[in-house]
């Protein structure tokens, strides 16, 4: 089956919303194998929108609607895609009592207008909004369907889970299951490696590109659920044959979860010392719930006196080396492990932009200490074509990636290790700087 998502908005057009929704339904029916053709989005005006349906109708199976069913003059959607499929629209008692009930409970006054929310397909069905006052509907002709669903996200996402996909999973016979795997590393690089098992039928695999890390989703098509997951079960085994311990973890939100998941299970606790990420790093570990287990303390140390009085960095090796360097990095991981008492510490200190660079630093230039039992790593990142927000955000993505291997008592690849008792020593701190200002 291919679809096509048909937004309908005028202000979609001009930009004055967001359309997060044609993002979900695409992640939605892909997981449903359900292959996405196209994503439009289209005016509040009928005859454009006639238009586009019909000859929309006659590429995809499906038509995946969102917008334009509520009740003022201009929401157009249902009445135009009625036509198009050869139905019309009649008016439904029990949904106009839900509407009156909806707008009492509220303390407001119903108006005539509302009454056009309460018209539901003739031929086809109407699908019921539990969240909201307008149903959606489906239509159907000579194979081709059309689904009608409120362009507001938290009552569109509520009627997909709740009616619209199952009816999907019925119409196909079959029972659909997949898994999500999170691997650290570039898309190019990635696909290189596994580029032969994305061409498989049965389950598929797509590659989907995030900030320093990307995902495989494997979906696997089977009479039952267990069939199913079995199926994807064995398809991801080839993918760890491939990529080892690059991939990190399964069905996760991001590399944060896992982090906190492995502190936990290891009886770790972390803290940071941020400084061109901002508390980036800290948001993203408090944002999974149980992270107050494993960490206490993130120190954002922005000004150089920061670093000094609350990690304890040297004023000299700030002075000698640059805060932007690899020294100043050591200092800052181990200073916030001993600040915080924590078994891991974690550090950033970079140049995100756009300004401040030179020809030994360019804007892009990050260096991160990851410190465990007295040692601490470091390494150098350079974002070859940076944005400020791209820079932080690669760095604080670095940053969880070393605390983790660290937590799974693993060393980060990539990084030189300065042993507690050498931070303060000049001729091993030279050396460390020296190594990085040589790549």
């Amino acid at each position: 089956m291919n679809a096509e998502i048909i937004s309908v908005g005028t202000e979609l057009l001009l930009g004055n919303i967001l359309n997060t929704n044609a993002q979900y339904l695409s992640q939605e029916l892909a997981a449903l194998g359900i292959t996405v053709q196209r994503q439009s989005t289209i005016g509040d005006n009928q005859g454009r929108l006639a238009d586009f349906v019909n000859e929309a109708k006659q590429r995809c199976d499906l038509l995946v609607f969102t917008g334009g069913l509520g009740p003022t003059a201009d929401d157009l959607t249902k009445e135009t895609v009625a036509a198009c499929f050869g139905d019309s629209l009649t008016f439904d008692e029990v949904e106009w009592e839900k509407i009156v009930s909806y707008f009492t409970r509220s303390g407001r006054q119903v108006t005539p207008n509302n009454r056009k929310q309460a018209m539901v397909p003739v031929r086809g069905h109407k699908i019921l909004n539990d969240h909201g006052t307008a149903p959606g509907a489906w239509f159907e002709q000579e194979g081709h369907c059309a689904v009608l669903m409120p362009g507001v996200p938290y009552e569109m996402k509520a009627m997909w889970t709740e009616k619209v996909r199952p009816l999907l999973l019925a119409r196909q016979n079959c029972t659909l299951h997949s898994l999500t795997l999170r691997v650290l590393g570039g898309e190019s690089d990635l696909e290189y490696r596994v580029g032969k098992l994305l061409e498989n039928a049965n389950p598929t695999a797509a590659i989907y590109c995030k900030t320093g890390e990307c995902e495989i989703r494997i979906t696997a098509r089977a009479k039952t659920d267990t069939e199913a997951e079995k199926m994807c079960r064995d398809y991801a085994t080839k993918f760890y044959d491939l990529l080892g311990d690059a991939v990190y973890d399964e069905d996760v939100t991001g590399l944060e979860e896992t982090l906190v998941h492995t502190l936990k299970a290891k009886g770790l606790t972390l803290a940071t010392a941020e400084s061109c990420t901002g508390g980036m790093i800290a948001q993203r570990i408090t944002n999974v719930s149980g992270a107050s287990e494993v960490f206490g303390y993130g120190y954002v140390t922005y000004w150089e006196q920061a670093k000094t009085r609350m990690v304890g960095v040297d004023p000299a090796v700030i002075a000698k080396y640059n805060v932007v360097s690899a020294p100043v990095a050591a200092q800052m991981a181990l200073g916030a492990a001993a600040a915080a008492g924590a078994d891991i510490g974690i550090s950033v200190t970079g140049l995100a932009g756009p300004g401040g660079g030179n020809a030994c630093r360019p804007v892009g230039t990050v260096y991160l200490g990851a410190a465990r039992d007295g040692t601490v790593y470091v390494k150098k990142l350079f974002v070859s074509r940076p944005g400020r927000a791209l820079v932080r955000a690669r760095a604080a993505q670095m940053a969880l990636e070393l605390a983790l291997r660290l937590a799974q008592d693993k060393v980060p690849a990539g990084t030189l290790p300065l042993a507690e008792a050498a931070q303060r020593d000049p001729a091993a701190l030279d050396a460390l700087d020296a190594a990085f200002l040589a790549e």
